[in-house]
Formats: C-alpha cells, sequence, structure tokens
C-alpha cells in the first residue's frame, strides 16, 4: 500500500480527497495544523499536525511515514481577503509551497498533485478556458497559486520532483454518504451561504454584483461536485506514479451557471425562496470562468459523475441539514478552550 502525505487533509477538499484516496487502495497521511481544517474530517488515516511553514516537520512526516507522494491542499483561498490582506496569502500559499518542496528534496520524495485554481487566469478574453490560455491573474491569491506553479516547474527541473497542478474552477457539494461537507468561518461561497441562509444559519446573504457583463447581471462559473474533483486528483497521483512528467490539468464540467440560476436551482431543492440583498463587487472577482477540460477527460480519464447542477446542490442541502450544525458547535466548543 502507497502512503500518501495529504497536506490540508482537514479541509474541505483535502478530506474528499483522503476519502477518495483511501477507497482506491492508498494509506492517507493528513498533515494540517487545523487552523482551517477540522479533526472530525481525518477519519481515513493518521492525523500529523504542524504547520508548512515547519519544513522540518513536514519532512519528519515524510520520513516517518514513508510516504510516496504528496497532495498538496494547504492555501489559503479567499479572494476578497487577499487583496485587503496579501502579505497574509504569499506567506501561507508561496513560502508554504517552498517548504513543502523544500521538505521533499531533503527527504527525496519526487512526486507532488497540487491543488490550483482558475484565479491564475483572470479575466480570460475567450471562454471556455483551456490551459493554452494565457494566465493573467487579477488578484492576489491567483498570483500566489501562479508563482507556486512557476516554482513546482523550477524545483522539476533542478531537483526532479515531478507535479502535477489541478487548476479547477468552483468545487462544491458534499460526500454522498454525508460523513464530509463543506465547513468554513467565515463561509464565503455561494452555495452553502444559500443554504445557511435558509436553514437561518446566516441573515446577511446577499449576491455580490448584480451588472456584470452577463446575461442577467451576475457572475457566471463553472461548478464541479467536491467528489469529483477527489477522484481527479487520484487519477492525477496515478499518472506522476507511473513516470508521468509536470504538467497541468484545467477540472471543470465546461458549463456556467449564473449566480440568479444557483439560486433558483436551491430554491427548487429547497423549496424555499431566498430574497437577497444586492451587494457591490468582491473586489478581485472576474465575470465569468468556465472550464475546456478536454485534456483532463483525455491524459486522466476524467468523466465528471457528480456535477450537474441539482446533484451539487442536493448533495450539499442533505449534509447541510444532517451534518453541518453539529460540526459548527463542536468547532465553536474547540475554538473556546
Amino acid at each position: 500500500m502507497r502512503n500518501i502525505l495529504v497536506v490540508g487533509g482537514a479541509g474541505y477538499i483535502g478530506s474528499h480527497t483522503a476519502k477518495a484516496l483511501a477507497a482506491q487502495g492508498f494509506r492517507p497521511i493528513v498533515f494540517d495544523d487545523l487552523s482551517l481544517g477540522h479533526k472530525e474530517f481525518v477519519r481515513w488515516g493518521p492525523l500529523v499536525r504542524g504547520d508548512i511553514l515547519d519544513t522540518a516537520a513536514v519532512a519528519g512526516a515524510i520520513t516517518a511515514h514513508d510516504i510516496d507522494a504528496v497532495m498538496h491542499f494547504a492555501a489559503l483561498a479567499y479572494v476578497g481577503e487577499s487583496v485587503t490582506d496579501p502579505a497574509k496569502y504569499y506567506r501561507n500559499n508561496v513560502t508554504g509551497t517552498m517548504s513543502i518542496l523544500d521538505a521533499m528534496r531533503k527527504t527525496k520524495c519526487g512526486k507532488i498533485v497540487f491543488s490550483s485554481t482558475c484565479a491564475v487566469y483572470g479575466e480570460p478574453a475567450e471562454i471556455p478556458i483551456t490551459e493554452a490560455t494565457k494566465p493573467a491573474p487579477i488578484n492576489p491569491y491567483g498570483r500566489t497559486k501562479l508563482m507556486c506553479e512557476d516554482m513546482l516547474r523550477d524545483y522539476g527541473v533542478a531537483y526532479g520532483i515531478n507535479s502535477i497542478a489541478l487548476r479547477y474552477f468552483n468545487a462544491s457539494g458534499a460526500d454522498a454518504s454525508g460523513e464530509l461537507g463543506e465547513l468554513r468561518d467565515p463561509e464565503p461561497h455561494l452555495i452553502p451561504r444559500a443554504l445557511m441562509s435558509v436553514l437561518g444559519h446566516i441573515r446577511d446573504f446577499s449576491v455580490f454584483g448584480a451588472n456584470y457583463p452577463t446575461p442577467d447581471g451576475t457572475a457566471i462559473r463553472d461548478y464541479i461536485h467536491v467528489s469529483d474533483l477527489a477522484d481527479a486528483h487520484v487519477a492525477a497521483l496515478r499518472l506522476l506514479l507511473d513516470g508521468h512528467a509536470t504538467d497541468t490539468f484545467n477540472l471543470g464540467v465546461g458549463r456556467g451557471y449564473s449566480v440568479k440560476q444557483v439560486l433558483e436551482c436551491v430554491t427548487n431543492v429547497t423549496g424555499n425562496n431566498i430574497p437577497p440583498a444586492l451587494g457591490a463587487r468582491r473586489p478581485g472577482d472576474p465575470a465569468t470562468l468556465v472550464a475546456d477540460a478536454r485534456r483532463a477527460r483525455e491524459k486522466l480519464g476524467f468523466n465528471p459523475a457528480f456535477s450537474n447542477l441539482e446533484t451539487i446542490v442536493r448533495s450539499a442541502w442533505a449534509w447541510h441539514q444532517r451534518a453541518h450544525p453539529r460540526l459548527v458547535e463542536a468547532r465553536v466548543r474547540e475554538m473556546r478552550r
């Protein structure tokens, strides 16, 4: 059984990927400081509690658990916050990634799957977005991720560390069994915020911008189910373990939905109409982001099974009704200790 270090594996996408790894015969070892992740989400292998900026701690985990490859999810990802506090993002996302790569150099661990983002593209002139689209990020979050991708390529040339960067679009939904879901504080994303509003967990739900150059004035995004993302990460890992060289793939469905269309789906699924307040655009938010994921289909065998909008919303709704309130309460108790 191959051991995989899942850095940031107590978070949303990392925990779903750890579950997918275990289901496919790997042993996930989660490395997380639990500042944003959740201990309850670490269920398929051991937890090593540590900070990615501590290179010695990362190297120690790689050595102690005889790690074959690394998956790196431990990034800060609030676009608006990256605009107001870029130093925080450069420190964690860029310096943290360098720390992980230096730990890999030290321990001669030569394969990494990197969680990247469509934010590296900024506002491209052509939609859908291919991997050949020139990156031009418009916010510090996207810039930090692009810098990490450049670093990965340079480390590959100089030190033989092969990597696959997965530029995914809007991760959404929840594990079908209800074991995992989207749990952040604060929660910035549209679908969970809409569901939290329906359940009365938040009272400040609003649409950020209704004057975009789109058919209904609201931003358009390509939504991909988190379980499909997790399977794509395992496929990328297998590709690396089979000797594939450094590469980059888009992960999306190829169809965009506007904010208004998403809210209509939420209303249909929950039976509750959401009368949102209209807020200003968030700094750094592009109007439209839709993927061309043909390369992922061809090379990774990526075939999303859960990424139609209704399935995404229904899975998230089931988790929010059943598990979300209990875990929020547990998180608050833990933070008060």
